[in-house]
């Protein structure tokens, strides 16, 4: 936790906030290691930076106090990922990468090769997904909330999502075996999809290149979606 992030409930009043959830009580004892007098960085959500004084520390709760938070949180990046749901795991773990990378953009969408059953896993309920993003901002020091949107149905994305997103910036389609590589540096509004382990079959991806898309591919090697997300994401931007 490289940031202690302020919900609404936690402030109190404005320039103090209460802590009182167990795991950021708890890493405040044992990993920072803090003391009441103790500077911390803290944000508040979609808002800004800054220096916060640990008032208490006690078992059940911690109190914070400020002056003032000014420091804006570092920019995001310029896509809007479209990825195939992966299983619940690996789903967690990718939420987590991405908001630490700064994506703000996320829609987890249904292909052929995606499993029925992820749809049923608790890693989809709005708190947990919600604490995977949390966990996301902590790492790095980033308070801008990611908008996760659930897609169910790759028809229904076809017609009712992609032309909207489309609009957003450019596609691209990463898939085994497209003839160009993965771009370098890019700065351009993106729309970047990922398909889920085994790639979207190839109906899926005539679709995505027949609507506008550019496919392209980070070489021979086949890798885990948590590793692609990560290297392409990092490749581009």
């Amino acid at each position: 936790m490289n940031l202690i992030l302020l919900e609404p409930h936690d402030v109190a009043q404005p320039g103090q906030a209460i802590l009182r959830d167990q795991r950021r009580l708890t890493h405040l004892r044992d990993v920072h290691r803090a003391r009441p007098g103790d500077r911390l960085s803290v944000g508040c959500t979609d808002g800004c930076i800054g220096k916060a004084e640990l008032t208490a520390l006690e078992p059940d709760h911690a109190r914070l106090s400020w002056t003032s938070l000014s420091e804006p949180p570092p920019p995001a990046l310029p896509v809007h990922l479209v990825l195939a749901l992966p299983r619940p795991r690996m789903l967690a773990r990718t939420l987590e990468h991405v908001t630490a990378l700064g994506v703000k953009r996320i829609t987890l969408l249904h292909t052929k090769r995606v499993e029925k059953s992820y749809w049923q896993s608790p890693e989809l309920r709005p708190d947990k997904i919600h604490q995977h993003l949390v966990l996301g901002l902590e790492q790095s020091r980033d308070t801008l909330m990611p908008k996760v949107t659930l897609v169910k149905g790759f028809r229904a994305f076809l017609d009712d999502h992609l032309p909207t997103l489309l609009t957003e910036g450019r596609g691209l389609v990463a898939h085994p075996g497209m003839a160009d590589p993965c771009p370098r540096g890019i700065s351009d509004d993106t729309v970047l999809f990922i398909g889920p382990e085994g790639g979207f079959i190839d109906w899926e991806v005539e679709q995505l290149l027949d609507a506008g898309c550019q496919g392209m591919h980070l070489g021979p090697r086949i890798l885990r979606v948590e590793t692609a997300v990560t290297a392409l994401l990092s490749r581009l931007f």
